[in-house]
């Protein structure tokens, strides 16, 4: 019977891809922290994991009756699935970046990081253990 290493480590691994990089959308949040009229963005896990893993339904292209409208549904945001965050406490400037959430969730994604490879790691060596006969 023949095992299907991408069935195997493939949840794992788009779930590495995706806590990367996210973890540079929080940083960059992050490091823009004071730039005035800069819109805080991340990436809607679950939706992205269920895109890679092709679970997803399609999505819905947004119709405008004028170009000046905005889209609620960008291609890019549906390729990156990158998304502005609401801002709790919008500033003068523009700026919705909220320091203290954006390291929290920058800590968290770290930890579900850490989680994923661990994760990873023991598919790897269990198949490596099964390929040894031990």
């Amino acid at each position: 019977m023949a095992i299907s290493i991408d069935k195997h480590i493939g949840l794992y691994q788009h779930a590495l891809e995706l806590r990367s990089q996210r973890a540079n959308v929080l940083a960059n949040n992050i490091a823009n922290a004071d730039t005035p009229g800069y819109k805080a963005r991340d990436i809607d896990f679950q939706q992205m994991l269920k895109v890679r893993m092709g679970e997803a339904a399609e999505v819905i292209p947004v119709e405008t009756s004028d170009n000046q409208h905005f889209l609620s549904v960008s291609q890019a945001d549906t390729i990156t699935g990158l998304k502005f965050r609401n801002p709790t406490n919008p500033s003068i400037d523009g700026n919705t970046v909220d320091a203290q959430t954006e390291k929290t969730e920058f800590v968290r994604n770290t930890m579900e990081y850490q989680a994923a490879f661990e994760f990873l790691n023991g598919k790897v060596k269990s198949l490596m253990s099964a390929i040894k006969g031990e």
